[in-house]
Parts: C-alpha cells; sequence; structure tokens
C-alpha cells in the first residue's frame, strides 16, 4: 500500500513542464493561458502518441482533484 500512495506525486515530478511545452509547440494554448486538452487529445489520439495520451489524462485527473 505504501508504495501506491504518492503516485501523483512522482508522476508529475517525472514530466514537469513536458506536456506545456509540447503544447505550446502544437498552438494549443488558449488565450488565458490554459491548455485546450480536448483538442490536444484529438491530436495525440490521431497521431498515436501514447505517452501524451497518458500527460493529457493525468492533466484532467489533476483538474478535477483541484476542482474538489
Amino acid at each position: 500500500m505504501a508504495k501506491r500512495k504518492y503516485w501523483i506525486q512522482k508522476a508529475t515530478k517525472k514530466s514537469k513542464g513536458k506536456l506545456r511545452r509540447w503544447a505550446e509547440a502544437h498552438h494549443f494554448i488558449l488565450k488565458n493561458g490554459n491548455i485546450d486538452l480536448n483538442r490536444a487529445y484529438k491530436y495525440a489520439k490521431a497521431h498515436h502518441l501514447t505517452k501524451r495520451i497518458r500527460e493529457i489524462n493525468m492533466a484532467k485527473t489533476l483538474r478535477r482533484l483541484r476542482k474538489k
């Protein structure tokens, strides 16, 4: 149980800013500074970018946790 306790911290530590840099390069940043996750997900799905899909899903999860 202790092994899986801090999985979010480990996941965010590994991918620090990677998704944002990729989104900026592909113009998925909205005017308010947030990433358009839906457009990014569709693009990643169409181009079979499994790592990006996982990062996008993690970002969606973190947004939901922040809202609670």
